[in-house]
């Protein structure tokens, strides 16, 4: 793991609002950085060779495959994780709360 995920992974492992993320989840012929299955959210940390264009077109394909399976994507830059901590972690954490509610009460048909 780099820095990076070492710092979001001791956020994580707290378990925010309950929810239960893992590391290094395989989820078809990709591995996302962090997963909570029970709310189909998976969470990328980028560092800067994703700001090449074939690193941008391979991103934008796996995240909108991802997407077709049911997964909500969230990107971050590495650096987020140190200059923003908090930021980031309300990002996340609202993130995770708005799925968990969606996954709880689904809209009627």
């Amino acid at each position: 793991m780099t820095d990076a995920e070492r710092k979001l992974w001791s956020l994580l492992r707290q378990r925010p609002d309950g929810l239960k993320f893992r590391r290094q989840h395989p989820i078809g012929p990709y591995v996302a950085d962090f997963a909570c299955p029970e709310i189909g959210l998976i969470i990328e940390l980028d560092g800067g060779q994703h700001n090449l264009p074939a690193h941008q077109r391979r991103d934008q394909s796996r995240t909108e495959q991802l997407e077709r399976q049911g997964w909500h994507v969230l990107r971050f830059w590495n650096t987020q994780v140190f200059e923003a901590p908090d930021i980031l972690g309300d990002q996340i954490l609202n993130s995770a709360r708005s799925l968990k509610h969606r996954r709880h009460n689904p809209s009627p048909p």
